[in-house]
């Protein structure tokens, strides 16, 4: 069951629970109870898409964001590293993903019919794909680009810098930051 976490293969998995087993009483008794209250209280924001403990999260709830600026990411995991960066100050859409042919993963199962309609409903004058730089993140951009191309909103896109094929949370917060400053329409 560990080895089918994310960055975990079957002998790191082995390891992680011998550890456990040996540290039952620390260790593995008060993760279960952490796990179990996680799997009660989070849920996902139904205005951003964003994990949390309410209908909707403190970033969407915050006042002090900027309300013309939706920064469009792939998964929470992008947002959080967004986020750690500090250098947004506006509001996030989370599509759930990106298009894959190979994964069948298609429009219908992204939030990009939602994200449409924040943007006309919210007056967005800016969306920022901060999408990876894949091949499935970019088919997903040009898609999201068709999609909101009569909405009038500003198409950017995060600059080079982000190497191809990366992934965002596994970036390092300056380039997070430089990316984004440098950011360009699409």
């Amino acid at each position: 069951m560990m080895a089918r976490l994310p960055g975990l293969g079957p002998r790191s998995a082995r390891r992680a629970v011998l550890h456990l087993i040996r540290k039952r009483t620390q260790v593995m008794a008060p993760l279960a109870q952490a796990m179990q209250a996680v799997a009660e209280a989070a849920r996902e924001c139904r205005v951003c898409g964003n994990i949390g403990t309410e209908e909707v999260c403190g970033i969407c709830r915050d006042p002090g964001r900027a309300t013309g600026e939706i920064c469009v990411v792939a998964d929470v995991a992008d947002l959080w590293a967004m986020e750690r960066g500090g250098a947004f100050a506006g509001q996030y859409h989370v599509l759930g993903g990106t298009l894959s042919a190979l994964d069948a993963v298609g429009p219908e199962e992204l939030r990009i019919p939602e994200l449409a309609a924040r943007v006309r409903a919210q007056s967005i004058t800016e969306v920022i794909l901060a999408l990876s730089a894949t091949v499935d993140g970019q088919t997903t951009a040009h898609y999201i680009a068709e999609a909101l191309e009569e909405t009038g909103a500003r198409l950017t896109s995060l600059a080079q810098g982000v190497p191809i094929g990366g992934e965002l949370d596994y970036l390092d917060d300056g380039t997070i930051l430089a990316a984004l400053r440098a950011r360009r329409s699409f």
